[in-house]
């Protein structure tokens, strides 16, 4: 059996331990620093930019995405159909009302438009300087993004804090790695690895 699991539960919880030590008024500067320097591609009018509703002390990617819309992107949230399920992705307007999805996280109503992203902006638990991530345990992003990158070219940065980086992150062969990661410090690019 594979020591990788458990690895992977340690360097979680100790990234998500250093994040909850932040303050919110850390995490809402580094929210405000991110969204300040913005994205690392070039935007077309129109983009559809998937984003998420932010749990517990997660980095909120919101700032970022009121900036995105202001740009003329076109914003998605992720709703969760069911565990062991890609993500699909609904449209979504700073100010829409949201409701509880199944995981009790936020979502856009089910009469909000299916739509397809070509940037994703992705939550985590951990990263390391390969591109790869440690998130929650479900899968939910790699399964998506695995599906997302087999019918399109997409891009997939996550969002970070600082405290969150970790040497080295196990990789299995159902992981998928990140374009980008960027922090309130720095902006991580990995494409050419």
């Amino acid at each position: 059996m594979s020591d990788i699991p458990v690895t992977k539960a340690h360097l979680r919880a100790a990234a998500l331990a250093a994040r909850d030590a932040l303050s919110s008024d850390q995490r809402a500067a580094a929210a405000q620093a991110v969204a300040r320097r913005g994205l690392p591609v070039e935007m077309a009018a129109g983009v559809v930019v998937a984003g998420y509703s932010p749990i517990r002390s997660e980095f909120d990617p919101t700032p970022l995405m009121q900036k995105l819309a202001a740009q003329g992107a076109q914003l998605a949230l992720p709703v969760i159909p069911a565990r062991g399920q890609a993500l699909r992705f609904r449209a979504w307007s700073p100010g829409d009302r949201l409701i509880r999805g199944p995981l009790d996280i936020l979502e856009p109503s089910p009469a909000a438009a299916e739509i397809v992203p070509e940037i994703v902006l992705v939550p985590l638990a951990a990263f390391d300087l390969a591109g790869h991530r440690i998130g929650y345990g479900g899968g939910h992003y790699d399964r998506t993004l695995a599906q997302l990158r087999a019918a399109r070219k997409i891009t997939a940065i996550g969002l970070s804090f600082a405290v969150q980086e970790t040497e080295a992150v196990p990789v299995l062969s159902h992981d998928v790695a990140l374009d980008y990661v960027l922090t309130e410090t720095s902006l991580f690019d990995f494409r050419s690895l």
